[in-house]
């Protein structure tokens, strides 16, 4: 079986858009701004799809990144718990990369967005997994 209905499951273009983590143990975040602009992406916590009950989750202590094309290695930078990761205005922060874990959400929450105050793209990975299918049978990480 392929990694993408076994181990984990993508969806691109997620930019404020809510993803369920009923289904995995964590979702992995890849944000990208070309042209070393910088970006602030915000991370929020809901019990549905809808929103209900949003609210920031400040849980982010540790994120990634690099210039996005291949040609350098992850950074690995630090902060306090935010709600927020801050990419700087230089080419090496064009991408980065963070997750969250469903353990660090609130009791009766199973969903998070990123959104992006720029322009940036945020590209959804749920990892880990909890049931295994065909990429086919995957169900749509936004329900």
């Amino acid at each position: 079986m392929e990694a993408l209905g076994r181990v984990l499951n993508a969806q691109y273009l997620m930019d404020n858009v809510y993803v369920s983590m009923k289904d995995c143990d964590g979702i992995g975040f890849l944000c990208y701004l070309t042209g070393a602009a910088g970006d602030t992406y915000t991370v929020t916590e809901a019990k549905d799809s809808g929103g209900t009950g949003a609210q920031v989750l400040a849980t982010v202590t540790r994120y990634w990144t690099n210039t996005g094309n291949g040609s350098d290695a992850w950074t690995l930078r630090t902060q306090a718990a935010g709600s927020t990761v801050v990419t700087a205005a230089a080419a090496t922060q064009n991408c980065a990369f963070f997750h969250i874990e469903a353990s660090e959400l609130s009791d009766t929450y199973d969903y998070v967005k990123v959104a992006s105050t720029g322009a940036g793209i945020v590209i959804a990975i749920p990892y880990a997994l909890k049931v295994q299918r065909a990429a086919a049978n995957l169900p749509a990480i936004g329900a």
